[in-house]
């Protein structure tokens, strides 16, 4: 098995301005794993025929056009990751495929992918590019989507939900890796409803209180372990009777980063990415990460 130290931090670009951001983030993030830079263009171009002449691919010239741009955005983008971080590792790469594809083979062998919000195709009012939530339901390592240049402070908090599923552990681990590396307070953020606990009998009194202990204790246990193992990092529990993405997006507000699991709990077989983990990427004002 490979060292997961020794993966890259991996990177799409596109020419946007949000690929920009997410290639910031990423050099950041990078320097903070102490890992290479691995930047990204899918040429998607290359693939494309004549709609008239089925078959028969543009010309070359284009083709070469095509590429060229690729490189300079490949280019421009290793110089924004140099300037954000000196003596970073940087390596640049072309791939001719659609980028969602490109991005989930790249993410085999990478420890993390980042992502812009929303590239040169993004339609008016569409909060959260496809390529984000395609790579986010089907990566092979955690993914990371960046909207906007960022505006936390280096103290905010890292904020994570938990929920007791299998991914939910995978964000845990995410989730206390970055706070170490950042020395910031970790936010562990739980909400429960009446059906997850039956003592509350479904209205607010002795049995509500009740059970928003019982979801509080439950929070400290399962949190012990990874209090132990990381006793550097400060952590805040939260509980609170709220549906998840509510609750996450309120600290996201105040956050620099928020981390949640593909699915939760309550998915269903087959779905690849959980309701939460979509409502976090089309709204977080900070960076997400969606682990695995």
């Amino acid at each position: 098995m490979s060292n997961p130290s020794l993966k890259p931090v991996v990177v799409g670009v596109d020419g946007s301005s949000s690929a920009v951001h997410a290639v910031r983030w990423a050099a950041a993030e990078a320097h903070r794993r102490n890992a290479r830079l691995r930047i990204v263009y899918a040429d998607v171009l290359s693939l494309v025929y004549l709609p008239d002449l089925p078959g028969y691919p543009l010309p070359v010239p284009y083709i070469q056009a095509a590429q060229r741009q690729g490189k300079e955005w490949l280019h421009r983008a290793a110089d924004v990751a140099k300037s954000e971080v000196a003596g970073l590792r940087v390596e640049t790469e072309i791939h001719v495929g659609q980028a969602g594809a490109v991005l989930v083979d790249e993410s085999h062998e990478a420890q993390l992918v980042v992502v812009g919000s929303r590239g040169l195709g993004g339609f008016t009012g569409l909060v959260v590019g496809s390529v984000a939530v395609a790579l986010s339901a089907h990566g092979h390592c955690p993914v990371a989507m960046v909207r906007g240049p960022g505006t936390a402070v280096p103290e905010a908090p890292v904020v994570v939900g938990v929920d007791g599923s299998s991914t939910g552990e995978a964000a845990l681990t995410t989730a206390f890796e970055c706070a170490a590396r950042r020395g910031v307070v970790l936010r562990a953020v739980r909400t429960w409803n009446s059906i997850d606990a039956e003592a509350a009998w479904w209205s607010e009194g002795e049995g509500w209180d009740s059970a928003q202990t019982d979801q509080e204790r439950w929070l400290a246990e399962q949190l012990a372990g990874w209090c132990e193992k990381f006793p550097d990092v400060e952590v805040h529990r939260y509980v609170s009777h709220d549906k998840p993405a509510r609750a996450l997006l309120q600290h996201a507000q105040h956050a620099q980063l928020v981390v949640v699991g593909a699915r939760g709990r309550g998915g269903f077989t087959g779905l690849l990415l959980g309701s939460t983990s979509q409502q976090l990427l089309q709204h977080s004002p900070c960076p997400v990460i969606v682990a695995r």
